[in-house]
């Protein structure tokens, strides 16, 4: 038996502009997904995909060599069907392949569990780890494996690997990381908060790429918060930089903030995370935090000790 483990992920700053090259301050997290393989005798591939809470939500049958489906089911509230999914779970088998030959060319079979420490909607990083589990079995490199089979920054490739926070730059297609000691004194005032509002990332993504404009400026000074906020010394001081950074993300994307659009009674600073409008934000604050946002409908409210790696 074969077991790989990756982290989960979030991006404190750099939200798309780390597409075009800002140094943005990501960190793993304590949530994340393995991959099991049990080998068998059978040519087949038998896969099961797990919630964190146990129940199976996808499987799916291949024939080996071929790689080819032979069945697939679907059970879960999350987009898609079983088709799709298994599509989507067999090209990047595929694309695993087209980078090492070698890999599921056995006469040989495996039954494959995946499984989750982390709702599936919290949009922590279920593709990105299961890119760099299988990138781990197939013994290829994760952003190959990434950017053949899907598209993105890759910075959830880094935290997958890494078990401290970095600083991430894609640069030329290449990603340039850099482990960072990020345990700022205040960290005890730092909560991530959980919208309820899944976004699609490419939709996201998407977005961006029609709206920004020549922003080499705002990616400049992207670079420096980020540089800035790992070295803040007060939680004043890095307030201020999650405003800043707010405004200029929001000026970018010609999308409110979420701070203007939702909390706009809150003490204390609110910033966006990934895709604007969805998932996990941060929030800074004191012990009334929790309180404050269970009372708006919020009630997953996680204290940074307890998220972060």
């Amino acid at each position: 038996m074969k077991k790989f483990y990756s982290n989960g992920k979030l991006l404190l700053t750099g939200e798309y502009v780390v597409l075009d090259g800002a140094t943005s301050l990501a960190v793993p997290t304590k949530y994340g997904q393995d991959l099991v393989i049990e080998p068998i005798e059978e040519p087949i591939l038998v896969w099961g995909s797990f919630t964190n809470e146990g129940n199976c939500w996808f499987e799916a049958q291949f024939s080996l060599p071929k790689l080819r489906l032979t069945s697939a089911s679907f059970n879960s509230e999350k987009e898609g069907s079983s088709e799709t999914i298994a599509e989507t779970l067999q090209n990047i088998l595929q694309e695993a392949r087209k980078l090492n030959p070698d890999f599921l060319q056995s006469n040989k079979g495996c039954i494959v569990k995946t499984n989750l420490t982390f709702p599936q909607d919290w949009g922590l990083g279920s593709s990105s780890t299961l890119i760099n589990n299988i990138a781990t079995w197939a013994n290829v490199n994760p952003f190959d494996l990434l950017w053949n089979a899907f598209s993105g920054s890759g910075y959830d490739i880094a935290c997958a690997k890494y078990n401290s926070p970095i600083f991430y730059t894609l640069k030329d297609r290449k990603p340039i990381i850099s482990e960072v000691n990020f345990s700022p004194i205040f960290k005890d005032n730092l909560f991530f908060v959980y919208l309820n509002q899944k976004q699609n990332s490419r939709e996201g993504i998407k977005r961006y790429r029609e709206k920004k404009q020549f922003i080499e400026s705002e990616i400049n000074r992207i670079s420096e918060i980020s540089k800035e906020m790992d070295s803040a010394k007060s939680l004043s001081e890095f307030e201020l930089l999650i405003a800043e950074h707010e405004t200029i993300i929001s000026s970018i994307i010609e999308l409110p903030k979420v701070k203007d659009l939702l909390f706009s009674d809150y003490f204390g600073q609110v910033k966006s995370l990934g895709a604007w409008g969805g998932d996990f934000i941060l929030a800074t604050g004191n012990q009334d935090t929790p309180n404050y946002f269970k009372q708006k409908g919020y009630t997953t409210v996680i204290p940074y000790k307890d998220m972060i790696l």
